[in-house]
Parts: C-alpha cells; sequence; structure tokens
C-alpha cells in the first residue's frame, strides 16, 4: 500500500507527503529527519491519510492535494475520518 497524508505542524501550517508506512513516516518527522519544511516546526500531528494501492496514483493525488489552497485543505482533514 501507498499513503498521501498530511500533518499539521506545531505553528499551524500543514505538510502533505507520501510514504509506504505513514505511523513510520511520521516519528521520522517528529524526530526532525523528515522533510527539510517541518524540522524547524516540530512536532507534527498527522491530519489526513488516503491509501492506494497503486505507487503512481498515490504521487498524483499528493499532486493535487498540494495543488489546493489552504481551506480546500482544511474540508479534507474536517470531513476525514479516522480508523
Amino acid at each position: 500500500m501507498f499513503y498521501i497524508y498530511m500533518v499539521r505542524c506545531k505553528d499551524g501550517s500543514l505538510y502533505t507527503g507520501f510514504t509506504n508506512d505513514v505511523e513510520s513516516r511520521i516519528r521520522t518527522h517528529n524526530e526532525g529527519k523528515g522533510a527539510k519544511y517541518t524540522r524547524g516546526r516540530l512536532p507534527v500531528t498527522l491530519v489526513y491519510m488516503e491509501s492506494f494501492t497503486d505507487k503512481s496514483q498515490a504521487m498524483k493525488r499528493e499532486y493535487e492535494i498540494k495543488q489546493y489552497p489552504r481551506p480546500m485543505k482544511v474540508d479534507l482533514i474536517k470531513n476525514w475520518k479516522k480508523s
């Protein structure tokens, strides 16, 4: 499985990424070893996730979400149900 995820940083900003292991990736971010963007904005909290069986679909969706204006990202988060 492949996943796109969104985290809320300590400063309230949102970061969207791609991974094949969400728990490990969030841990990596919070250890300060993740994306350069999140390193100075720790800790991060998972606020959204989608799963895909195909890597290219997940990467396309990641790109799509990164293009969204903040209000659209906030709507995704509001409508997301953690399983």
